[in-house]
């Protein structure tokens, strides 16, 4: 799916009715390792709810991998549709209001399968959402809080273009405080 550079083709599509069994795909105890552990039915339907429900305040995608038709070969790491002729979905990945330190702003998150992990896949998918929380125009800062022990999801967020701000204490799930970096990208430019 690589080439050289290492930057596959990636494209973030809305979320949709469609989208609950991708989350139960990503509801296991390897994707939720730091985020708590998985969810039950009932906590799944509500998150699905709420990404179905975000309208305006911010926008949960699917990501996608596509592959070229192999004319070009060319593989680039942006939300363009490009020509594809095979498509797979690989994980998700959104923005969504939060107050942090007294400020209104963006928090993302994403997952990516596990048999997808390793490849730069959530690295684009970030780069797409910065994009797509840039065009939102709302707010001046995207903000991630990956747990300090996820080495993966950190090494997302420096590839990705985000600066890294300090070590906090977040809770997550609720109930449940975490050690978290904040992770931090101005959209106003």
């Amino acid at each position: 799916m690589t080439r050289g550079t290492g930057a596959p083709r990636v494209r973030i599509e809305e979320w949709t009715a469609d989208d609950i069994d991708l989350l139960h795909r990503l509801n296991t105890p390897e994707m939720t390792e730091h985020l708590g552990g998985p969810e039950t039915e009932a906590q799944l339907a509500a998150r699905h709810g709420r990404y179905l429900g975000l309208d305006g305040t911010g926008q949960m995608f699917r990501v996608v991998l596509t592959t070229g038709d192999g004319a070009t070969g060319d593989e680039t790491d942006g939300d363009e549709p490009g020509d594809c002729s095979g498509e797979t979905v690989v994980g998700s990945v959104g923005y969504w209001e939060l107050t942090w330190r007294g400020a209104r702003a963006y928090e993302t998150g994403w997952g990516v399968l596990p048999e997808f992990q390793g490849r730069g896949i959530a690295a684009a998918a970030a780069r797409a959402v910065i994009a797509a929380a840039r065009t939102g125009g709302r707010h001046r800062y995207l903000h991630a809080f990956p747990s300090v022990e996820h080495h993966a999801s950190n090494a997302v967020c420096r590839k990705a273009g985000f600066g890294f701000r300090q070590e906090c204490e977040i809770e997550y799930p609720k109930g449940h405080r975490m050690r978290a970096n904040n992770w931090r990208v101005e959209l106003t430019r």
